[in-house]
């Protein structure tokens, strides 16, 4: 299945890695400067909202765990090449779009970087209303209305209750809580880029 990901608002996929003196939270790049949502991390939603799912479905904890497992193994097992489980592929930009940015930009990394994304400054506030000292972050932000398309892997039997997890996903990415990454996640036509 072709996925669809539309961000309805700023996002940030962090890359767990901060610049001294600049980002405190940097975006994932990859070896271009374009960047992505990488597939373990979309493993990790899908498989909290498929608990979700099917716990309002009232599904019982066994026959929830046993869905979960023969869909995505245990937590944290990685493994693609168990039979019939759901294959996540990272989120990238169209290769229409990167090929459109390299011919203007060139292969300049952080200036492909800056076409997407611009750096956000954010401090906490004391009671008093002041800024509270040393709190003044920057976090690289992934500008809204971008769209990123992956594949998802699954059974046939399975296309329907993966496509109603997907729907669900509204949120991702790194400061969710903070109105940061919301998303929405659709089927596409195979070939529509």
């Amino acid at each position: 299945m072709k996925i669809k990901m539309t961000l309805l608002s700023d996002t940030i996929f962090g890359n767990g890695i901060s610049i001294p003196g600049g980002e405190d939270i940097s975006v994932l790049t990859d070896e271009d400067g374009f960047p992505y949502y990488k597939a373990t991390s979309l493993k990790g939603i899908f498989r909290e909202e498929l608990e979700n799912l099917l716990s309002w479905q009232e599904k019982s904890a066994e026959e929830s765990k046993s869905m979960i497992v023969r869909m995505l193994g245990e937590s944290g097992d990685h493994n693609l090449t168990d039979e019939g489980k759901i294959r996540f592929g990272s989120f990238t930009l169209s290769d229409t779009v990167k090929k459109l940015v390299k011919q203007e930009i060139g292969a300049d990394k952080e200036a492909i970087l800056r076409t997407f994304s611009y750096l956000r400054t954010f401090t906490a506030i004391e009671k008093n209303g002041m800024v509270k000292e040393g709190s003044l972050r920057s976090c690289r932000c992934l500008k809204k209305g971008l769209i990123f398309y992956g594949m998802i892997d699954c059974r046939e039997e399975d296309k329907e209750l993966v496509k109603q997890v997907l729907s669900s996903i509204k949120w991702l990415g790194t400061m969710r809580n903070r109105g940061f990454g919301q998303v929405k996640l659709e089927q596409v036509q195979e070939g529509k880029r």
